[in-house]
Parts: C-alpha cells; sequence; structure tokens
C-alpha cells in the first residue's frame, strides 16, 4: 500500500535525495520556505528548506524501503523499525500554500500595545511595544523599551513575544 513517510537525510542532502528518489520513480516532496533574513548588514530573500534534513516520499513500505533506506545522503525513514505514515492532508495542506513552488510564511498582525521581541538584525532580542504599521514598505514602528526611543523595523524582523 503506498503512503506518505518522512524522510530524516543528511544535512544538505534534501535536494539530492529528492532527485535519487524521484528518478527511481518514487513520489517526493521537498518543501522549501521564502524568508527574509538579515545577511551581510541587510535583509535578502532566501529560500531554505521548510524542514531541514527531511523530505517526503509516497511508497510501498514492502517494496521500496529497503532501496530508500539505502539511498545516498538518507538516514533513516523517520520511525525506522516502524516508519510512521504522514497523512496525506497535511501534505495537501503545505502544498495549498506554496506559490511558484515555495511556501509563503504568514505574516504576524500586530496591535498598538503588543509586546514584540525584534529576532534579528543588529538589534536581535531587544523587546518593546508595537505602534503601527508603516503603509506600503513593510515595515513597523516599535517603542524600544531597552533605549527608550521610536525605531522602524522590517514587520518580518518581529515577533509577538
Amino acid at each position: 500500500m503506498v503512503n506518505w513517510y518522512a524522510v530524516y537525510t543528511k544535512p544538505g542532502a534534501e535536494a539530492p535525495v529528492t532527485t535519487l528518489l524521484s528518478n527511481a520513480g518514487i513520489e517526493t516532496f521537498n518543501p522549501r520556505i521564502r524568508v527574509r533574513k538579515y545577511v551581510r548588514k541587510k535583509y535578502t530573500d532566501v529560500i531554505e528548506q521548510l524542514f531541514p534534513c527531511y523530505i517526503f516520499a509516497s511508497f510501498d513500505l514492502i517494496t521500496h524501503a529497503h532501496m530508500i533506506k539505502y539511498t545516498r545522503g538518507v538516514r533513516y525513514v523517520v520511525g525506522k523499525e516502524y516508519p510512521l505514515v504522514v497523512p496525506p492532508d497535511m501534505i495537501e495542506a503545505i502544498r495549498e500554500r506554496m506559490v511558484d513552488g515555495v511556501v509563503r510564511p504568514e505574516t504576524e498582525n500586530f496591535e498598538k500595545g503588543d509586546r514584540v521581541q525584534i529576532k534579528e538584525g543588529p538589534l536581535k532580542d531587544f523587546c518593546g511595544i508595537f505602534e503601527r504599521d508603516l503603509s506600503g514598505r513593510q515595515r513597523v514602528v516599535i517603542f524600544l523599551e531597552a533605549l527608550f526611543c521610536r525605531v522602524e523595523i522590517e514587520s518580518f524582523s518581529v515577533r509577538k513575544e
């Protein structure tokens, strides 16, 4: 019986394992996500693994488990001796959130007065109070408690505390 399984790979081997399994006739799913990160003193879009070191594969356990286990870059099928079936609804839910083959993260909605924490950049780990969105610029204004000042910051760099 064909089911979806999570396959644990070596670090950075997700794409090669996906290719090897696809070439062997196994349906695979390797979800990636587009995120903005602070890299080399500026924000840039980066596409990275949604689940680092994991891919999903749809196969018949009896027929293909041995071949998958010994595919270059694979550590094991999650559950090892008793592989765990991934519900097809979960695979479909991830696919529904994809645009051009990449998952788009959902943005957090803040309300005036929400306590927030900066999660990246030069002010990482500073806490503050959300004041307002800046229209059309993907930036927000927060009041930094530690510095007693207002700052404009990229909205994706802030999370609720």
